[in-house]
């Protein structure tokens, strides 16, 4: 299997320097980074790539025994990895739910990852109270569910501008809403309750890797709440609150992104 083709991995910037190495969020592709890669591509060597299922990946290759939970996606990044031959140092850059999938690859691979940058993590979106409130009642991401099954489309629009921000160009929100609709409806929810239904608490009180949590302000997605929660389980952990409304600030704010990256990367960067 050519693990490259079958994930669309893509390689730019300064193959002598440190990797970054992106990783999409739920319903999105590789393209969402594009504000984010040209600010660093002379400095550092920079992956992007699709999960099998999304974006331009070989969805041959899509197992629904595999991808039932985020681990089978997690293998996923180990795997290009391996077949890139490279086994520790990597900078992590993950949106939404690919925190959480980098964090169980990091898990997995303690000594792959230098350091993780977290865009709008969540370890689970379901309240469990009285313990953890993420923002959902499992009768609401029930009903998302359902609105994918009854009207696909509709759950695209509707989705879209809750991701990219109401008050974002309306450019952004038809980015994200075209990725959705782009993708195999039956693959996009299983992908979907792989995502919402998760709790993967306890992965991110394991992480060693030191990571920079990136909240955004008013997200209708991930409470504040929940951004202090994953500063107190991650250990060597930094919170940078984004004063942004959305779930999406590498598309709808990408300055302040790349600033916050760029801060947060001093060592690596000054060559």
């Amino acid at each position: 299997m050519n693990i490259l083709h079958r994930n669309n991995v893509k390689i730019s910037g300064n193959p002598t320097q440190p990797v970054l190495l992106y990783a999409h969020g739920f319903g999105c592709s590789q393209a969402m980074w594009s504000s984010i890669t040209p600010a660093f591509d002379n400095q550092l060597q920079q992956i992007l790539f699709d999960y099998v299922g999304s974006g331009q990946s070989d969805i041959s290759h899509y197992s629904f025994n595999r991808y039932e939970t985020l681990a089978g996606y997690a293998q996923d990044i180990i795997e290009i990895c391996d077949a890139l031959s490279i086994n520790q140092d990597i900078i992590f850059v993950g949106h939404s739910v690919s925190c959480s999938i980098g964090i169980l690859a990091a898990n997995a691979r303690p000594n792959l990852f230098k350091k993780m940058i977290l865009l709008g993590p969540s370890p689970c979106f379901l309240n469990l109270p009285p313990d953890y409130l993420g923002g959902f009642d499992r009768e609401d991401l029930e009903g998302l569910l359902d609105l994918m099954d009854q009207n696909y489309l509709g759950w695209a629009s509707y989705l879209a501008p809750i991701v990219a921000g109401v008050s974002t160009d309306p450019e952004i929100t038809g980015q994200l809403s075209e990725s959705f609709c782009s993708t195999d409806p039956i693959i996009t929810r299983h992908f979907a309750t792989a995502t919402f239904f998760s709790d993967n608490r306890e992965d991110f009180a394991k992480l060693t890797v030191p990571s920079l949590i990136l909240q955004h302000k008013e997200d209708s997605l991930v409470p504040l709440s929940v951004g202090d929660y994953m500063h107190q389980k991650i250990k060597n952990s930094t919170l940078n609150v984004l004063n942004v409304a959305g779930h999406a600030a590498h598309m709808s704010h990408p300055s302040l992104v790349i600033q916050a990256m760029n801060d947060y990367l001093k060592s690596e960067l000054s060559l």
